[in-house]
C-alpha cells in the first residue's frame, strides 16, 4: 500500500538532489562542490545521494545530462534532418535552437555557469556529455555545412565552418558583459535573439557561399 507514495518522495528527492546539485557545481566547481552543501540545499540526508546516484561524481553526471537533456527538449530535429528542406533552411534552424537555449529564460539559471565551470576546469563527465549530446548535434550541423560547401568541400574546411558558426553563437553567452559595456543598445529578448539568429545565419551563408565562390584567393601566404 505504501510503494506508491514512497516511489513519488524518492522520485522528488532525486529531482531535488538534481537542481540543488546544479546550484552548488555551478557556484563552487565539481571539485570544491560539497555532498554535504547540496543535501542541504536539497533537504535530503547524505545517504540519498548514495541511493540514487552512488556518489558525488555520479550526482555531477547526472546534472549535467538533466541540464542538456532539458535544453534538447524542443529540438527542431524534424527541420534539421528532412532532406527536402533546403540546408540554408536547417541552418537557420540549428542556429535559432542553439540562440535560444542559450539564453533560454525558463532553464535552470546555473545550466551556463555549470558547463563554463566544466569548459575551465574539465572532468570525466566531459566525455559522456560530447558522447551523447553534444557530438550529434555537431554531426547535424556537419552534413549541412558540407551539402551547403558542395562536393568539393575538404574536412578541414567543413569543421572550420562549424566552429565558426557555433563560436558566433557561443560568443554572445560568454561574453555578454563585454557586450553590454561595449554596446549597450544589444539586448538578449526574444525578439532580439531572433533577430541575432537571422544575422548568424545569414553571416554564415555569406561566409560560405564566398568560400565556395573564390576559395583561399587573395588570402596573405
Amino acid at each position: 500500500m505504501n510503494a506508491l507514495p514512497n516511489r513519488s518522495v524518492s522520485t522528488e528527492t532525486r529531482q531535488r538532489l538534481l537542481e540543488a546539485g546544479g546550484e552548488v557545481f555551478a557556484e563552487q566547481g565539481f571539485r570544491h562542490a560539497t555532498v554535504r552543501e547540496i543535501c542541504r540545499r536539497a533537504r535530503a540526508n547524505v545517504a540519498a545521494v548514495n541511493y540514487h546516484f552512488g556518489d558525488k561524481e555520479g550526482l555531477y553526471v547526472a546534472v549535467i545530462e538533466y541540464a542538456h537533456a532539458r535544453a534538447m527538449e524542443n529540438l527542431p530535429l524534424d527541420r534539421l534532418e528532412r532532406e527536402d528542406i533546403p540546408a540554408a533552411a536547417r541552418l537557420h534552424a540549428f542556429i535559432h535552437h542553439v540562440m535560444f537555449q542559450l539564453f533560454d529564460a525558463g532553464m535552470p539559471a546555473w545550466r551556463v555557469k555549470l558547463m563554463a565551470w566544466e569548459m575551465i576546469e574539465p572532468t570525466a563527465a566531459l566525455d559522456g556529455l560530447v558522447e551523447k549530446i553534444i557530438l550529434p548535434m555537431q554531426q547535424r550541423l556537419e552534413l549541412i555545412v558540407q551539402e551547403l560547401l558542395g562536393a568539393g568541400a575538404t574536412e578541414a574546411r567543413t569543421r572550420l565552418c562549424q566552429l565558426s558558426i557555433i563560436g558566433q553563437c557561443l560568443h554572445h553567452r560568454h561574453a555578454q558583459p563585454v557586450i553590454k559595456r561595449l554596446f549597450p543598445q544589444q539586448q538578449y529578448g526574444p525578439e532580439d535573439l531572433k533577430a541575432l539568429a537571422d544575422h548568424i545565419t545569414r553571416f554564415s551563408l555569406g561566409a560560405i557561399q564566398g568560400l565556395v565562390e573564390v576559395g583561399t584567393e587573395g588570402l596573405p601566404r
